[in-house]
């Protein structure tokens, strides 16, 4: 969209057009936004959370920090191990937007977690569940190109578990990601190639992590990533609305029934997710 306007804008200057053309822009009230994707490595005792919130209100305008009357992660199957053990964790700001807690990695790998927050008078509930990954087994460079043939080809390489109906977000770093599922190599050792621009010299590193998600995050992924359309990071404020799974709560008795809800519209962007994440890094050469 940005691109476009600046497109336009360049060609009335050069036709010599004095008339001012105005655009109407879609002007939407404040959302709130949240970022709830959570990375574990299952190997570690304790796990520390980020969640950021912000606020967007159109399409142009800057997403501002949002601050919170309440952020907490709760799990009823956790199994306390003390009296001062808890089934919630309250996340505390750390920086402007930014939500922070760490508990035992166990409180999230086992049972239902809930993300509650409190903001403006008005309540959100997101329930998600940890989702366990496949480790990467190699990157190595490749010497394939696509258009310019100035691009540098990485393959990455894991092998799916044949136990379980996998669905994966692959991070390929620099605001990158992709989308698959194992229907076609359950079980199997897979390799697929991605082609990094001329940008990435030789001496770069480059994490690549694979993160276990469910079929509705990966869903949700897949469009943000179509929207991008590879000029942004699918974790910016997305041209259209994408809804995921932060619903809000203020006006509902039952939250496993949506009939009761007079304003559908009302939802927080984002999604909660935790999902297990496997990390290896390549430097190009």
């Amino acid at each position: 969209m940005k691109k476009m306007f600046c497109t336009l804008f360049i060609a009335l200057i050069l036709s010599g057009c004095e008339d001012v053309i105005e655009v109407e822009v879609p002007q939407t009230p404040p959302r709130l936004s949240i970022d709830g994707l959570v990375r574990l490595d299952a190997s570690q005792a304790t796990t520390t959370v980020q969640i950021r919130a912000s606020l967007t209100s159109s399409f142009f305008d800057d997403v501002t920090p949002a601050e919170l009357s309440r952020i907490s992660i709760i799990n009823p199957d956790y199994v306390t191990t003390s009296p001062l053990d808890s089934q919630a964790l309250g996340l505390v700001e750390v920086a402007p937007g930014v939500y922070q807690g760490t508990k035992t990695t166990i409180f999230f790998t086992e049972g239902e977690l809930q993300l509650a927050i409190e903001h403006e008078g008005q309540r959100y509930l997101a329930l998600t569940r940890f989702v366990p990954s496949s480790p990467i087994v190699s990157l190595e460079q490749g010497d394939g190109t696509l258009f310019s043939g100035d691009e540098t080809e990485v393959e990455v390489t894991f092998t799916d578990d044949a136990d379980r109906e996998d669905f994966y977000l692959v991070d390929l770093d620099f605001g990158d990601y992709l989308v698959t599922e194992d229907e076609f190599y359950n079980g199997q050792t897979f390799k697929f190639s991605y082609f990094y621009d001329d940008g990435v010299t030789p001496g770069r590193e480059i994490n690549i992590s694979l993160l276990g998600v469910d079929e509705s995050f990966y869903n949700y992924m897949n469009q943000l990533i179509v929207q991008a359309g590879g000029d942004q990071g699918p974790f910016q404020t997305p041209s259209a609305t994408v809804r995921g799974n932060i619903i809000n709560i203020t006006e509902i008795d039952n939250i496993n029934s949506f009939d009761n809800v007079e304003n559908a519209d009302n939802f927080a962007l984002g999604y909660f997710a935790v999902c297990q994440t496997f990390t290896e890094t390549i430097v190009i050469e």
